[in-house]
């Protein structure tokens, strides 16, 4: 390994040459309590900036084993050095001078969820952290000096202020050590106690605004309904009462604007821990819970649809179901199978993101149009069996449609951002109402979707466009990627948060393509097995060589099905 000394007398060697004479720089310095890796280094001051890494050996670094030993700890750890460790480059980025992007440095900048990420892991002790630096240049010709003040002046003041123990406040390492742990110890409650989400009382579940994820100023505190107040004694924080919705069949119903989408989208993003006054600390769901909706025009490509959907007229076949362009009911139809088949023990719905005809059909248009000539069993059919034989919950927003009461084991009001328990009163309403009609329940049993007797889904792809023999990859954002010809759009993917999650699918996608590039294989085996590696092995494993990218984040099995399912280039 190079010296810090060795560095500066390349730096001085390399000034005012051209630029690609920075690529003699890579390699990896050892300065005082750390390691510089320059990992990558850009083509021309306008191209993407070059890519970094700092080290810090577990001695220097000063955390105790305590600290990261379990997961949910050391993610939470790493996400915290993370954001101290942005906010103090943040004081530099743009100080050292030069053309293009000279003098940017840039990390991941996390949203309010805590996420494993590759821009700052704890390994065995070490903290490691990557981040962008945009090498100086005046025109196309190498300004040393501005690179020097980087190197040598601002990433070791941002080391030394963020990446050691003995500098940090410890107090706020303390606490957000103390949450993760808390928050855990409602994810463990949640199956002690046959829950599948739990929100504290005092949450603030309302956002600032469309585009910002920050809680609302003076926003109604959550209080849960006396009915479902449970109470959870946690390590930290001790005795914390909130409402703990059980499994089974929820409704959330009330007017227009009154809270319900507000709750349903803090219990989708409760898979996620959140940080500190986030307001949605204590919101904590099943990490396997997916919400669901219609997506017209979305590729399908063989699933069974079958219990939901059969007997098309044209003779479509819904048992290995496939189109480039469904409609409402069949997109959903497959979102729903996709999702139980992704091991989903909780489905999400909102009314308002649905396809009508797949919900509901009442008795008057049963009665009128006979059952033979419907192709859909609505879900409102299957929803009951789904639950009592299968273990599959459901937490549905229901604004309309009085139907669901026949098959809900209770009935939340949100009522000016207020919860009530209505059940008893649903109940009375309902005294002498006829029992819900099964005029068209599908001839394919809802079983048909479960199991390991269930046909495997077995799908490949064409032959992939390659370039130096990788598939070409472009992101646009959060909500889409483009692999080689093909655009996966993820924009009805609503758990998915974070751009960052998106490119780690993109990569996720790669390596599951190239399998199946190959032969026919069995993609649910396929999600399982990538699955099972990242776990083990951590996303560095999805990357070949010696490169790991700073801009991956955790994705779950469900995100990881939910991409797949969505390219178009599977047959």
């Amino acid at each position: 390994m190079k010296s810090q000394t060795d560095l500066e007398q390349m730096l001085r060697s390399i000034d005012h040459r051209g630029y690609p004479a920075y690529k003699d720089l890579r390699g990896s310095y050892q300065f005082v309590g750390y390691v510089l890796g320059i990992d990558h280094v850009q083509g021309d001051p306008f191209a993407a900036p070059s890519r970094l890494s700092v080290r810090v050996g577990k001695a220097q670094a000063g955390f105790a084993p305590e600290m990261y030993e379990k997961e949910h700890k050391r993610v939470a750890l790493s996400d915290h050095l993370l954001r101290v460790f942005g906010r103090t480059l943040a004081d530099y980025t743009f100080q050292a001078k030069g053309s293009g992007k000279s003098g940017l440095i840039g990390v991941s900048r996390p949203g309010q969820e805590i996420l494993a990420r590759t821009a700052c892991e704890i390994q065995n002790g070490d903290v490691l952290v990557r981040f962008e630096v945009g090498f100086p240049a005046n025109g196309r010709t190498i300004n040393a000096g501005e690179l020097h003040k980087i190197l040598f002046d601002y990433i070791p003041q941002a080391v030394k202020r963020s990446l050691f123990y003995k500098n940090l406040r410890a107090e706020e390492v303390k606490a957000v050590l103390e949450l993760a742990e808390d928050e855990q110890a409602v994810r463990e409650a949640l199956f002690e106690k046959g829950l599948v989400a739990f929100v504290a009382n005092g949450a603030i579940l309302p956002r600032e605004s469309g585009v910002s994820q920050k809680p609302m100023k003076n926003a109604v505190a959550f209080t849960s309904p006396k009915e479902f107040e449970v109470e959870l004694t946690l390590p930290h924080r001790g005795a914390v009462k909130g409402m703990g919705i059980p499994s089974g069949i929820t409704l959330i119903v009330g007017g227009g604007y009154h809270g319900k989408s507000t709750l349903l989208k803090a219990l989708e993003q409760g898979v996620y821990n959140h940080i500190a006054k986030d307001g949605r600390e204590l919101v904590i769901t099943r990490d396997d819970a997916v919400k669901v909706r219609a997506e017209d025009g979305r590729a399908v490509k063989h699933v069974n649809i079958s219990p939901f959907i059969s007997d098309l007229p044209n003779g479509k076949d819904t048992v290995d179901f496939s189109t480039e362009d469904a409609s409402g009911s069949t997109s959903q139809a497959a979102n729903v199978v996709e999702a139980i088949r992704a091991g989903a023990k909780l489905l999400l719905i909102d009314e308002d993101t649905c396809a009508t005809n797949f919900m509901v059909r009442d008795e008057l248009m049963q009665q009128v149009v006979s059952p033979e000539k419907e192709p859909i069993t609505p879900f409102l059919l299957q929803a009951r069996e789904l639950y009592e034989k299968y273990g599959v919950s459901v937490i549905l927003v229901a604004g309309s449609s009085g139907a669901y009461f026949h098959i809900s084991d209770r009935v939340i009001q949100m009522d000016n951002y207020k919860t009530l328990d209505i059940t008893a009163r649903v109940k009375e309403c309902m005294e002498g109402e006829p029992p819900l009609e099964k005029l068209s329940l599908s001839k394919t049993p809802i079983g048909a979707i479960f199991g390991d007797e269930v046909k495997k889904r077995m799908v490949k792809v064409g032959r992939l466009e390659k370039k130096y023999d990788e598939v070409k990859v472009k992101q646009f954002g959060k909500d889409s990627f483009s692999f080689g010809r093909d655009n996966v759009d993820l924009s009805f993917v609503e758990q998915l948060l974070d751009s960052e999650q998106t490119t780690t699918l993109s990569y996720c996608l790669k390596a599951l393509a190239e399998k199946l590039e190959k032969a026919p294989q069995d993609i649910e085996a396929l999600v399982e097995e990538l699955d099972k590696q990242i776990r083990r092995e951590g996303l560095a494993s999805l990357c070949k060589g010696s490169y790991l990218p700073a801009t991956l984040a955790a994705v779950r099995k469900q995100e990881i099905y939910a991409c797949v399912n969505r390219y178009r280039g599977l047959i």
